[in-house]
This record gives C-alpha cells, sequence and structure tokens, in this order.
C-alpha cells in the first residue's frame, strides 16, 4: 500500500521545500531558507494536531448551537402584558374595515375614514368597534399634515416626465396620517463567534516579493441586552417601505391614550407575535453577530469558522408609530408614499410618463429639426 506524501512548505514564505543531500537539510526554492528535517516534522504534526482539536472543537461548537436552538424555539416572548380592556376609553372609538385589501382601522368617534390609506379603495365600511388589542406605547405625530405635503412635493421636485395622477394638487391633499402597529421585543442575546484572524506581512528579499501571513485562533463573547426591538404588525405595510423610514426616536414614546387619535387612523394589527417572531429573532441576533465580528479590528481579516447564539426572550409591548401615507394607482400598478411622522424619513417609488416625455420630446426635436433644415439651405 502506498504511504501518502506530505509537500512541505516554508514556514517563512510557503514556498516548496526540498531535501539537499549536501547538507542533510530541506531548503526553500523561493527564500532560500533551511530547516532540519526533525523541525519541519514537528512542525506538520503540531499543524495536524491542532487541525484535529479544531475539528473537535467546531463538532462541539455545532452540537451546543443545535442544543441552543432547541432552547430557543421552545422558549416563546412573553405577551402577558397585553390587554383588549379599552376602559371607558373605547366608548368614543370606531372601527372600519377595507373589502379591497381587508384593512382593519380604528379611530375616535370625531375621526371619519373615507377611503382606505393603504390600497386608495374609496369605499370602507364601518365595523364594531371591540375585541381590538390596546396599545401599550403610541409615539405621538410630531410633523402635520402641511409638513407631509411640502416633503411630497419636494420629493416631486425636478422629475417632468411624473404622471400628473401624482402631482395633481387635490390627490396630495388625500394624504393620510396613519398609526401603523408594532410589536417591540425586550431580551437579551448572548453568545460566542470563533474566527481565523489572518495578519498578512509583505517585504522584499532579493529579487522576491514575499508575503508572511500569520495565522490567529480567534474567539469573541459577549451578550447585548435588548428593549423594544420593533417589528411592523401590518401585512399592509410593505416591510421595505418600513425600514427605509426608520428608525423612530423612541425616547418619544408615551403610554397610550386615545388622546393621541383625533384626526388620524389606527390600524388593526393582523400579524401575530409568534409569526414576527423569526424578524424579531433575526434582528437581535444579527446585531450581536455584528458586535462580535467588530470587536476584531487588530486583524487584516478574520474568517468566521461558527457560532453559537441565544436568545433570552423576554416582554412583547404593542405600539403605534406615526406615518403619513399617500396611495396612487396608475397603470394599474399600485404605489405607496410614506413618511416618518415623527422624523420626516420618506420613501416612495415613482413611476415615468412616456406620454409626457415623448410631448416634451417632440417640443423640442420640431423646432431643432426646423433650425437643421435652415442651416442646411444655407450650403
Amino acid at each position: 500500500m502506498a504511504s501518502q506524501v506530505t509537500n512541505y512548505k516554508c514556514p517563512a514564505c510557503t514556498g516548496p521545500l526540498h531535501f539537499v543531500g549536501a547538507s542533510g537539510q530541506l531548503e526553500c526554492d523561493y527564500c532560500g531558507a533551511h530547516y532540519e528535517v526533525a523541525e519541519i516534522e514537528k512542525l506538520y504534526a503540531e499543524k495536524e494536531s491542532a487541525a484535529v482539536d479544531a475539528a473537535k472543537q467546531a463538532q462541539a461548537q455545532e452540537e451546543k448551537r443545535r442544543r441552543d436552538l432547541a432552547d430557543m424555539e421552545a422558549q416563546g416572548w412573553d405577551t402577558s402584558g397585553m390587554t383588549s380592556d379599552w376602559g371607558a376609553e373605547g366608548e368614543g372609538m370606531k372601527a372600519y374595515s377595507c373589502p379591497s385589501c381587508g384593512a382593519e382601522l380604528i379611530c375616535d368617534a370625531t375621526t371619519a375614514a373615507t377611503s382606505c390609506p393603504y390600497c386608495g379603495n374609496p369605499t370602507v365600511v364601518p365595523g364594531q368597534f371591540s375585541g381590538a388589542l390596546k396599545p401599550e406605547f403610541v409615539i405621538p405625530f410630531k410633523l402635520s399634515k402641511e409638513d407631509a405635503v411640502a416633503a411630497l412635493k419636494k420629493h416631486y421636485q425636478g422629475k417632468p416626465f411624473l404622471p400628473r395622477a401624482f402631482t395633481n394638487a387635490n390627490h396630495i391633499q388625500e394624504i393620510k396620517g396613519v398609526y401603523v402597529p408594532f410589536w417591540m421585543f425586550d431580551g437579551e442575546a448572548e453568545g460566542s463567534a470563533d474566527y481565523e484572524g489572518l495578519i498578512s506581512t509583505t517585504y522584499t528579499r532579493g529579487d522576491y516579493r514575499i508575503t508572511e501571513t500569520q495565522h490567529y485562533d480567534v474567539r469573541r463573547a459577549g451578550s447585548i441586552a435588548f428593549e423594544k426591538v420593533p417589528v411592523d404588525a401590518s401585512s399592509k405595510m410593505p416591510d421595505n417601505h418600513m425600514d427605509s423610514i426608520e428608525p423612530y426616536d423612541y425616547t418619544g414614546l408615551k403610554p397610550f391614550s386615545t388622546a393621541y387619535l383625533p384626526g388620524f387612523l389606527a390600524d388593526k394589527y393582523d400579524v401575530s407575535v409568534e409569526d414576527s417572531r423569526d424578524r424579531a429573532d433575526s434582528r437581535c441576533t444579527a446585531t450581536l453577530e455584528a458586535a462580535l465580528r467588530g470587536s476584531t479590528g487588530e486583524y487584516d481579516t478574520c474568517l468566521p469558522r461558527g457560532q453559537s447564539i441565544r436568545l433570552r426572550r423576554g416582554k412583547v409591548h404593542y405600539a403605534l408609530l406615526p406615518v403619513w401615507m399617500l396611495h396612487t394607482k396608475w397603470n394599474g400598478k399600485d404605489f405607496l408614499f410614506a413618511m416618518n411622522g415623527q422624523t420626516g424619513r420618506l420613501v416612495g417609488d415613482l413611476p415615468m410618463s412616456w406620454g409626457r416625455f415623448w410631448s416634451t420630446f417632440a417640443a423640442i426635436a420640431v423646432p431643432a429639426a426646423a433650425i437643421a433644415t435652415v442651416i442646411a439651405s444655407l450650403f
């Protein structure tokens, strides 16, 4: 049976080593370094032993990760503090539903819902206000409707080919203030991560440019406490829109009161805490992952080998966050403008009207063609 052949490499430059019979040593073909055979064999034996230990450690970490995941799945978020009891405040509340997109809206007795802020359906059906979960917190609207209209008009500036359906003054005035439902998660993430740290040094020796790379076993561990990690609880509000207008200043959170509702609509949640769990877990674990990796700055490169993160799920809170919205339907497509009602961050995809483009092009092209004809007639 053929024995395994090991091709030794130079510890200094990783170039190939060959045996020199005259000296009885191993010599590097590139940098010329000399090594005793026993020295290189010992070095490679240590590397092989370290590789075996690393494999065992990786296997142990993977088993621990699986146990942690099983524990995490068994532990749910605590929703014990939530209630559907509105008390006397519930007497002055109204409910509406949209037969088109299914949105369920609530408002105070002085506010009327004439159209759906999500899909623009002009018919919303009054319903019975009952069984609605009472929010614990609210961030009141800080920016007025006038602020939202001004921001929208500025957003439209410099877009001459925008369809008139968007820029119509009456349509812009249909912008609505909506309190969007959010779950807010408290908890803690703790864990560890292993990396291979690399530090490289390049220098010149004779005619050769040599790069030496030192390899390090790097381990980081830590924990981060989370308070009120937000996850959108409305299926009608696109996640990418909410991600774009975040963050909110959560120091502005107030205990919920119906006094903040007059003139605005509030959307009832239709995404449960359980259905929001994966997104909440992902946000919490990603933050700890970034913090652990961010602590490895002393290395040129850090290659991840494995990690184990455990979540301690805590309380869940129900909150309403302010958003100014305007829905526009054009050419059979839906376009939603959204602006953070506290900070003014906004998002909104805008189409181009090819009719307006070609009209403008024709208005420019015809005079240009006439000028070209006159110039040509002079020659």
